[in-house]
């Protein structure tokens, strides 16, 4: 899997660098670990502070390759550093650990970033655990985003417990949920009964909750969490009626059909699928506001 992820990458980086930065990027991938590490941090010296922009063709070689792992509106300097620990040589365990753990060790905000962003690209992914999970506590947002949006390596490798806290951490910060991978598939009751919990709390202080939470509910719905469909139906907030109807529609609790049969234009949307969870994603959210 990985010399195909390191040629892709490259051929990505390629599509936009200059002669000069191609040729200084792909020496260093060739270096000795220890100038490829000094290279890692050097690279914003020698790249120029732009934006990838894979073609579509690139971006769904790349989920073939890795389900999950987008690299879309990533700087050049992160990609190429992540294209640079892809040529570290993980032959030694010990000398390969030893390299990533130094430039974690040493890492400023944004090689952080990259370090996080690369974790489903390193060999060895169990020894990357401990630092993924505690960079879900980080205080950094772009840091927590690195490792949790367009990321897999949580979905693989996180226990439930680290699981929930990446997920709360989410949605208390307005991180667009959407882009978390596989959300849905690890989606569990502890998770969606702490949510219930969350969402009286917002309601209560007049606020809202977004609407991509109530996709967790689905296969977990009951009478108590029937009472919170009820107050999203009943809501004036189309996106909040659109949530419970979805949420209804996939679940196979028989009580939350019969509710959803209640608001029959609702029904017959969801039913047409002209409304999905793809048309509540929303990356701008301010929850923390009153209702919209």
């Amino acid at each position: 899997m990985y010399e195909p992820i390191k040629s892709l990458l490259w051929e990505i980086l390629t599509t936009h660098l200059t002669t000069a930065e191609s040729e200084w990027l792909e020496k260093q991938g060739v270096a000795h670990p220890l100038e490829l590490m000094t290279a890692f941090v050097a690279a914003p010296r020698f790249l120029s502070k732009r934006f990838v922009q894979p073609s579509p063709e690139q971006a769904a070689e790349l989920d073939n390759l890795i389900e999950g792992f987008s690299v879309e509106g990533w700087s050049f300097v992160r990609l190429s550093r992540v294209w640079l620990l892809s040529c570290l040589d993980a032959s030694n365990k010990e000398a390969y650990c030893r390299h990533i753990e130094t430039l974690f060790d040493t890492a400023e905000m944004n090689e952080l970033v990259a370090l996080y962003s690369a974790l489903p690209l390193l060999a060895y992914p169990e020894q990357w655990l401990f630092r993924a999970t505690d960079a879900v506590r980080s205080n950094m947002g772009v840091v927590y985003e690195a490792i949790a949006l367009g990321n897999p390596y949580p979905y693989h490798h996180f226990s439930e417990l680290a699981w929930n806290q990446l997920v709360l951490k989410g949605i208390f910060n307005d991180k667009p949920l959407h882009l978390i991978y596989g959300l849905e598939e690890r989606s569990n009751e502890k998770l969606v009964l702490t949510l219930s919990d969350f969402a009286h709390e917002r309601w209560a202080a007049g606020r809202w909750v977004a609407p991509q939470v109530w996709r967790l509910t689905s296969k977990f719905l009951n009478e108590t969490l029937l009472e919170d469909m009820k107050h999203l139906f009943q809501s004036d907030v189309e996106y909040d009626q659109q949530a419970a109807a979805l949420a209804c529609y996939h679940s196979n609790y028989e009580p939350a059909l019969q509710l959803l049969a209640s608001y029959p234009h609702l029904e017959k949307i969801v039913n047409n699928h002209h409304i999905t969870w793809t048309n509540l994603e929303f990356s701008d959210l301010n929850t923390y506001v009153s209702k919209p």
